[in-house]
């Protein structure tokens, strides 16, 4: 059997500065630039943040490409053509409400400061008339104005008008452009879908709540091409597959809960559109989105680039150009959610253990060696072992303070398994395995440790 995360004593006990706080304590999170001050809406991953983020972009990999028999991967670049974002509508309609604070200087959403869900600029004007500025508490608003996020580069020796190009806002816009020559070079057939992971660049307005609202980010997109009659099945489908697949993160299900858009609430273009909430800190918030958004995408490039991007059903005869279901998720907030799911307290002996109760696939580290001195016998050994079993797994070594200390580092960053090398190893050729959650100890021979760890954990990596 494979180890399991056991429930939260709590639920979401951490606040917004505690999950800061222990996620920079326990280097998954860094703020990006701190030593100069750090820069809003940038944020690094620290070296337990960075294998959290393989895992799970490993897990999407796997469940979204590597399980379905029709969907490829694709990697496109943060910089294309900007008749490309013309074509999107990002130029023209990927825009948010601004407001200044005349007396103090700061930016805010007007949307978030009038406390409506609307971009229309006429409401806000109304709904922020008596609003005093959330910074100084001065009535100094200007009136609410449209900022598009994108952000602005130039491409050559000349910084002109001529040059000008956008970091791409999401990473579809690649795949869109590249629709018909995988379509080609695989020969695939619809419905079939392209799949990629990729940074993507949002120059928004109040970056904040931690990693949850950010300026580079990365995305996690399928752009599955389907029959104009099949989207609506399709669509329904993959918001389920989608919801299934949070589960096997350790997210649990009542923190999660689904949102469908209402007609005010949806794209343009989008028939039908849904948001998977997570329980933040601050309250349900979205975590991922599924759209269908219908033949939009395909029949706009086909107009902006002169290039046919309808599709010849070989079986009807019939061409029409392809509707798009699009699952997208961003890495981060999964991260913020998984590290809120998986934080869990409890009481030892009198003392309190924080312990990260993380599923074995997407714990960090998924095995500790622990000599239990560094006398060179032990720390020889110790080393034998971890290069037997590193590579398979992804291991840490830790010969540093007591093996009490040692053992409630490892908690607090997740790790499933500590094998502890003690100076019986050296006669009986055995180790002690303590279990995470249990913290039940077993002996262990050296020859059968990996069959044991591959029984706990899996053989993932």
């Amino acid at each position: 059997m494979k180890a399991q995360p056991m429930p939260n004593n709590k639920s979401n006990q951490l606040s917004l500065e505690e999950l800061t706080s222990f996620a920079k304590r326990r280097g998954f999170v860094f703020q990006a630039s701190e030593i100069y001050g750090g820069l809003a809406g940038f944020w690094d991953l620290g070296p337990y943040g960075v294998e959290l983020v393989h895992n799970i972009t490993a897990s999407w990999w796997r469940h979204f490409v590597n399980k379905q028999p029709n969907v490829v991967g694709l990697d496109t670049t943060i910089v294309q053509h900007p008749k490309l974002w013309v074509a999107s509508g990002h130029v023209d309609t990927f825009v948010d409400p601004m407001v200044d604070c005349r007396n103090c200087q700061h930016r805010f959403r007007a949307d978030h400061v009038a406390d409506l869900d609307t971009t229309d600029l006429t409401k806000l004007k109304a709904a922020l008339a008596d609003k005093a500025c959330p910074n100084c508490g001065e009535k100094a608003l200007t009136e609410p104005r449209q900022f598009n996020m994108m952000f602005k580069t130039h491409v050559g020796p000349v910084e002109d008008s001529g040059s000008t190009t956008y970091l791409r806002p999401e990473t579809a816009g690649g795949i869109f452009a590249q629709y018909d020559s995988v379509r080609e070079t695989t020969r695939s057939k619809l419905p079939f879908g392209i799949a990629q992971i990729g940074k993507a660049f949002r120059n928004e307005i109040t970056p904040g709540d931690f990693i949850f609202r950010l300026r580079e980010l990365t995305q996690m997109e399928l752009e599955m091409f389907v029959k104009p009659e099949a989207a609506e099945a399709a669509y329904a489908d993959w918001k389920q597959y989608c919801m299934e697949w949070l589960h096997t993160l350790g997210l649990k299900s009542e923190h999660l809960r689904f949102h469908d858009h209402a007609d005010d609430e949806r794209a343009h273009y989008a028939a039908a559109s849904v948001d998977i909430q997570f329980l933040y800190p601050a309250g349900f918030k979205e975590l991922y989105g599924i759209a269908n958004r219908t033949d939009y995408d395909l029949k706009a490039h086909s107009k902006n680039s002169g290039r046919d991007l309808s599709y010849f059903d070989e079986d009807t005869k019939a061409r029409y150009t392809p509707y798009v279901i699009e699952p997208s998720v961003g890495a981060e907030r999964l991260l913020m959610a998984i590290l809120l799911d998986a934080y869990d307290e409890e009481t030892v002996n009198d003392d309190t253990r924080v312990v990260m109760r993380f599923t074995p696939d997407m714990a960090p580290i998924k095995v500790a060696i622990l000599p239990l001195s560094k006398k060179p016998e032990l720390s020889s050994l110790a080393r034998e072992i971890f290069s037997t079993i590193a590579g398979e797994w992804r291991v840490e070594y830790d010969e540093t303070q007591s093996i009490g200390r040692r053992y409630r580092r490892q908690d607090e960053i997740g790790t499933p398994l500590c094998v502890t090398i003690d100076f019986d190893s050296l006669e009986d050729k055995a180790v002690t395995v303590r279990d995470r959650d249990s913290m039940q100890q077993t002996r262990i021979a050296i020859a059968d440790l990996p069959d044991y760890i591959r029984d706990k954990l899996g053989t993932k990596a």
